[in-house]
């Protein structure tokens, strides 16, 4: 059993650079950036405008927080094994961030499209006419979702070869 030693405090430089060696952590970061980017380049592509928003944003293809946790936990698995228990603990929260993904945040989305709606269609003196519109770009369709999830699946993979070599 290993003892936590809160005692000892590292140089905020010996912290940074051993957090980026941690292949499980620095593979979630990677695919979250990569799944950002994607978004934003996607957009510029497609609608010729910058929008910089969608580095942080939710919401759009493919899923960042399902390329996070799939990353997390296929990295944990390569590093500790996929027999263990933190892979399974890191694979059940994979599973629950991806179903709430698609499942609760995407309705919450187009219920949030529907208010707005009828907020729109009110008469301007209405006191709730002037509401400010809600964000309708929460979750995630399946398909965003899997996406996201074959991306963190890759980078992870990725991460794991570059780290042997």
């Amino acid at each position: 059993m290993r003892s936590l030693d809160i005692g000892t405090m590292e140089e905020p430089s010996q912290s940074i650079s051993s957090a980026l060696g941690n292949y499980p952590l620095f593979s979630a970061l990677v695919a979250f950036v990569i799944a950002q980017a994607i978004k934003f380049f996607t957009t510029w592509f497609k609608e010729r405008r910058w929008d910089l928003k969608l580095l942080i944003g939710s919401g759009g293809m493919p899923s960042s927080h399902s390329a996070t946790v799939t990353a997390l936990a296929v990295a944990i698995g390569f590093k500790d094994g996929f027999e263990g228990s933190v892979f399974a603990v890191a694979m059940v929260f994979a599973c629950v961030v991806m179903y709430d993904a698609f499942g609760v945040r995407l309705h919450a989305g187009r219920q949030a499209e529907v208010l707005n709606q009828i907020v729109y269609e009110l008469p301007a003196e209405h006191p709730l006419a002037d509401t400010r519109p809600l964000r309708e770009l929460l979750g995630h369709t399946p398909t965003q979702v899997i996406a996201g999830a074959m991306l963190g699946c890759v980078t992870a993979i990725v991460a794991r070869i570059l780290s042997l070599l």
